[in-house]
């Protein structure tokens, strides 16, 4: 086990220009996955009035895993392709990433998250964001534990396929990989909170539709599990000779 350095960054990474680049990338991905998965919940929603069958699970988790697989696949050039505020969080906490920049791609998120809950409400003629909640007899510490547990399994899959070193740069694997855990931890979680495993999905539908209860379980879960599985990968996975640089380290 190794001692974690934590980035904050230096003020010049705020002015660069691969930054801005990273987090426009977060912003449109994060918005692709937001809209087609919060769009796959009001489409089956207007075709059968309800998604709370085992049909109406799958083929929302499975927009939810294609969607994520997408937005991954699509900034990971740019920004290694976290579409998560918790995955950033986790990243933050591993030390590959630094504070200055983590706080651009959560603006970013959120931002990609409002816009294409948006734009779902034009496109769909004012049709209100779902967004998630908890079903009936699920209590919020029960929600808290299975957003926390789904999140760190999430967090885990990504920082083996995508932000350990040892991968190397443009690894096919990774966003196949978090978009299948997505869809499965959908349908294992879907029926009890929706098993969201990142604020972004949540925020930008309730803020929309105004839908506000327990929203708190879906930060605290998601960056706790991410948080956990982000420091463990990085700790007890990872050889000291592929530490992350800490050059941009600020005291």
């Amino acid at each position: 086990m190794r001692a974690i350095k934590f980035a904050i960054g230096r003020r010049e990474e705020a002015c660069q220009l691969n930054t801005v680049r990273a987090a426009i990338s977060e912003l449109v991905a994060t918005a692709l996955y937001v809209f087609a998965a919060e769009g796959s919940t009001l489409a089956l929603g207007k075709l059968y009035g309800s998604t709370s069958h085992a049909s109406g699970l799958l083929l929302v988790a499975l927009a939810h895993a294609f969607a994520y697989s997408a937005a991954v696949a699509v900034s990971s050039s740019l920004s290694s392709g976290f579409a998560n505020p918790a995955i950033t969080f986790g990243a933050l906490l591993g030390g590959r990433i630094s504070l200055i920049r983590a706080l651009f791609y959560w603006s970013a998120q959120l931002l990609g998250s409002i816009g294409a809950s948006l734009v779902l409400r034009v496109t769909t003629g004012g049709m209100s964001p779902h967004g998630l909640s908890l079903a009936l007899g699920v209590g919020v510490w029960n929600a808290l534990l299975l957003e926390t547990v789904t999140s760190f399994g999430l967090m885990y899959a990504i920082y083996a396929t995508s932000i350990d070193p040892r991968r190397g740069i443009g690894n096919a694997i990774a966003p196949v990989a978090a978009g299948f855990f997505v869809g499965a931890n959908t349908i294992a979680g879907g029926p009890f909170d929706g098993a969201a495993m990142n604020p972004a999905r949540v925020f930008g539908p309730a803020l929309v539709g105004w839908r506000w209860g327990n929203h708190w379980v879906y930060w605290i879960g998601p960056f706790l599990g991410s948080g956990v599985a982000g420091l463990m990968y990085e700790c007890l996975m990872i050889p000291q000779e592929f530490a992350p640089c800490t050059s941009s380290i600020v005291v």
